[in-house]
């Protein structure tokens, strides 16, 4: 396995994200994930957009960051926000999805961002386990699903 930066417009980038919106679909009984995203958020300095791949080329997890600061929807200034981590499911289980994240999250860091944060949903307990397991905790509620029943919002110091 490989891990590489790409757009977030990428044609594997799409790819796993119509994967993981379907899930989200599957997952909530509804169209996925409907948090406003645009290519340029992930573009560096203020963002990352990550795919891995499998010795065959084969894009099979990925995962990003995206700058946030005071904005009225509870983000904080010096937050990245992190987005679209996921992992297909015939690799799942390989510790993937915590390496993207350390390299997001090292990525964040070093573009001067002092918390990473992420929304995910009481019905993605694999997610939740990932990141309570790599010292998320509990915060306050905040993005595009902020007033949700199901939204459930991480953070972390960088």
């Amino acid at each position: 396995m490989y891990i590489r930066r790409v757009p977030f417009d990428h044609p594997d980038a799409v790819k796993l994200n119509d994967q993981v919106q379907a899930e989200y679909a599957v997952r909530y009984g509804d169209d996925g994930d409907a948090t406003p995203l645009a290519p340029t958020d992930f573009a560096p300095p203020n963002g990352l957009y990550l795919i891995a791949y499998d010795e065959f080329g084969v894009p099979v997890a990925s995962g990003g960051w995206r700058s946030q600061d005071d904005n009225g929807e509870g983000n904080q200034d010096g937050d990245a926000e992190l987005k679209r981590m996921y992992v297909v499911e015939a690799v799942r289980g390989r510790g993937l999805a915590r390496r993207i994240l350390a390299a997001l999250e090292e990525d964040a860091r070093a573009a001067g961002r002092i918390r990473m944060v992420l929304e995910t949903g009481a019905k993605q307990p694999e997610a939740v386990a990932l990141y309570t397991s790599s010292g998320y905790e509990s915060c306050g509620k905040f993005g595009y699903y902020r007033f949700h029943e199901l939204s459930l919002c991480y953070a972390k110091a960088l």
